[in-house]
This record gives structure tokens, sequence and C-alpha cells, in this order.
């Protein structure tokens, strides 16, 4: 995700020929909603609709997927908090060619025993299965939609946290905002799962994974 145009093209073409099949986007917006089909993410913290660590965090929140921050932010305190929102490395430009790829594979290394394991999440009798896309309750298939599955799992990611309508909207389903949009797939997963307890609801905020 590079925010500069000429630069993504040029990173573009250099890693293609390097045999990588690469997504290339320019907001925050479009990479927290086409993260989790990379198996890196180079991410620019220079976005012009989101702030980079915040784009970052949300990758985070939602996967695994190894993140490396690129930026022109080069004192200590910035490679601090881009580590702490979850980068697995940080590279400064100007910065060669060589050595991103080089990066890339120490990541890649770090990280291959770790995206071995299943993703899976319980929740008492509900099993959420990131790499099948399944969704099992007390052992029943339940059938989703992409969306829904989509806002299952960030919920279920999430423990505990009570996650806003504003950023289910932005990591699900991009900028078009709209209250009902959420509250319709709520409901319509409340529905499926045969119990509105699954969802919580937290007024004026939005809303946190239950127990069913």
């Amino acid at each position: 995700m590079e925010s500069n145009r000429a630069e993504a093209e040029t990173l573009t073409r250099g890693l293609r020929r390097h045999g990588h099949e690469v997504v290339s986007v320019e907001t925050g917006v479009a990479a927290l909603q086409v993260h989790e089909e990379a198996d890196i993410v180079l991410l620019d913290l220079e976005l012009p609709d989101l702030d980079g660590l915040e784009v970052c965090r949300g990758i985070r929140s939602a996967c695994d997927t190894p993140i490396i921050a690129v930026t022109a932010r080069g004192a200590e305190l910035d490679r601090v908090l881009g580590l702490q929102a979850g980068a697995d490395d940080y590279l400064v430009k100007p910065y060669g060619f060589r050595e991103l790829l080089a990066r890339m594979d120490a990541v890649w290394r770090r990280i291959r025993p770790r995206a071995q394991v299943a993703r899976t999440i319980c929740q008492g009798p509900l099993e959420i299965d990131l790499n099948a896309r399944q969704v099992r309750l007390a052992g029943r298939p339940i059938d989703l939609t992409r969306k829904e599955f989509d806002l299952l799992y960030l919920l279920a990611s999430n423990p505990g946290t009570v996650i806003s309508r504003r950023r289910l909207m932005l990591e699900i389903w991009g900028d078009s905002w709209s209250r009902r949009t959420v509250d319709t797939h709520v409901g319509t997963l409340r529905n499926k799962l045969g119990a509105s307890s699954w969802i919580i609801t937290v007024r004026g905020v939005g809303f946190r994974l239950g127990h069913g």
C-alpha cells in the first residue's frame, strides 16, 4: 500500500520482475479491504485518508499477515510507534530495493511457523475457521455470506472489545458509510446463530461478541 503513485508503480514492477504477485492500493480504506488476500503487506504510513498507524493496527487486529512499514519517518520514536502498532519490520525511505527484498525474506522466515498454524477462533460452541472461511455452532455448519463471515470474524478476533460501526464499515465495506448496512448484517447473523446474545449492541458505540 503506497500513497505515491509513481513510487508504487516502480515498486510494483520491481516486485513482479522477482516473481511476486502484487496488488497496489493508494488509500488506507482500500488497504483494510484487501489485506487478507496478501501474504505480506508493504504499508506506507503516509496515506491520504487514514493515519498509517491506525491502518497498521486494523490489519494486525484482523489477521497475522506480516507487515513491513515503509515511511519517510525515521526518528526512533516513529520506529517504536510503528512496531508497537503491529509492524513486523520498519523500513525508512529512501531505501534500496535489494534491502527491501532481504527484509521481506527475513520476515517470512520469522513468521513461517506461525503461518502454518490454522487460524481458528473458538467461543464456547462457536468455531470460526479463517483458513477455510467456515463457521460451526455446536458442530453444525452455519452458512454465511462473505460479509457476514468478515463481520463475525472481526468481532471474534477482538474478544471483549467493542467495535464501532465506523470501524466495521471501513474494514468490511470500505467508505460507503451506512448504519443500516451494519445493522442489517448484524440482524442476519443473530438469526443464523440462533440467538441475539451472540452479538451484543453497545448503544452509541458499536458491537462486541457475546456468548450465545
